[in-house]
Order: structure tokens, then C-alpha cells, then sequence
């Protein structure tokens, strides 16, 4: 007799089924992960340029650590069925495959959410902002992430680094400009 999918009784199912893992079987887990994905890519509930789920995503839905949700970025390359930007994610479809305009990359995200948290004064000046590792944890990134972050909150006149030591508020003189006034449109 042959064997048969305990879900949808198909002999020989190459299909895995949303939420379950056999974390026991022969097909190593990101490939059963990279699996579900490719479904969702297929039946069109991940469309062209739209992002996959995330490695810290991944990690939470299917409680998979870091190096595992990695991999499953990476089976989905290799099928040809994603394609990876650094500092913003993985998408759907092959390099170049047009994004959402109205998407902001994630670390320009973190960065927004910082320097409000300095205008706010949660954030004051010359004391340090939270640690990459701790950036890292309240978004969810990978460090390379949460350094562009900084690397752009730097270049804007945010913040300073001082090495071995960290990075902290620049004074509010060195803090960008906000356009206070809009032009008035033509009447």
C-alpha cells in the first residue's frame, strides 16, 4: 500500500500543509517552511514584488531559530521564487520585480521611530540611544539592519558615535531642520 497524506489523502503529497511541521521526517524544516511559502507564491497570496515573511516572522510563526529562517530566505532564491535586498528584506519574483511604492524600507522605519523618539524627548541629548542588540529585539532585524539604521540617523545629524563607547543624541542645534511651512498652493 502506498503512503498517504494524513491532510488531504493524496498518495505521494508533495504539498506541506499550513502548520504543520514534522519536525521528525527526513525533509529538513526550512524546506517544508520554503515549501508552505512557495504555495502561497503559487495559489497568489504572496504577490510579485511583495515581501515574504521575515526572519523574525518566521522565527515567532513556526518557533525556528534565526539560522533556519535564513535558509528558508535562501531555498526560496534557489528556487527562483524570491530575491533578497539587504537592510529590507526578501521579496517575491525575480531581481528588479517592481515593489510597492508606497513601502519604506525597514531601516529607514527604525530610523523614523528613533529620531520621533528624540523630537519626543524620550531620547535626550548626549546620552546613548539603545543598544544594537536591543534595536535588534524591539524590531525584530538582523544587525546589519539596525546599523543602516544608524549609519542614515548619523548622516541626517541625529546622532554621534564615539568609538568603543556607543552612539548617542547630538544637541538639538545639530538636529535637522523640519519644514515648518508648506508652499501655498497656486490659486
Amino acid at each position: 500500500m502506498l503512503p498517504r497524506c494524513l491532510f488531504c489523502r493524496y498518495t505521494f503529497c508533495s504539498v506541506y500543509h499550513a502548520d504543520v511541521l514534522d519536525r521528525d521526517g527526513p525533509i529538513p524544516v526550512y524546506k517544508q517552511i520554503a515549501g508552505m511559502i512557495r504555495e502561497r507564491i503559487l495559489k497568489g497570496h504572496l504577490e510579485p514584488g511583495e515581501a515574504v515573511p521575515s526572519e523574525s516572522e518566521l522565527e515567532v510563526e513556526y518557533g525556528i531559530a534565526r539560522a533556519t529562517a535564513r535558509r528558508v530566505a535562501r531555498e526560496l532564491r534557489e528556487q527562483g521564487l524570491a530575491y533578497t535586498v539587504q537592510g529590507e528584506g526578501t521579496f517575491v519574483g525575480e531581481p528588479g520585480t517592481p515593489r510597492p511604492a508606497d513601502r519604506i524600507p525597514v531601516y529607514q522605519q527604525i530610523a523614523a521611530d528613533i529620531s520621533r523618539r528624540i523630537r519626543q524627548g524620550e531620547l535626550l541629548p548626549n546620552r546613548s540611544i539603545p543598544s544594537e542588540k536591543k534595536l535588534m529585539q524591539q524590531h525584530g532585524v538582523a544587525k546589519a539592519t539596525v546599523r543602516q539604521a544608524v549609519d542614515h540617523l548619523r548622516e541626517q545629524g541625529w546622532v554621534f558615535t564615539v568609538a568603543y563607547r556607543g552612539t548617542y543624541v547630538t544637541d538639538p542645534e545639530k538636529w535637522p531642520q523640519e519644514s515648518t511651512s508648506s508652499p501655498a498652493p497656486d490659486a
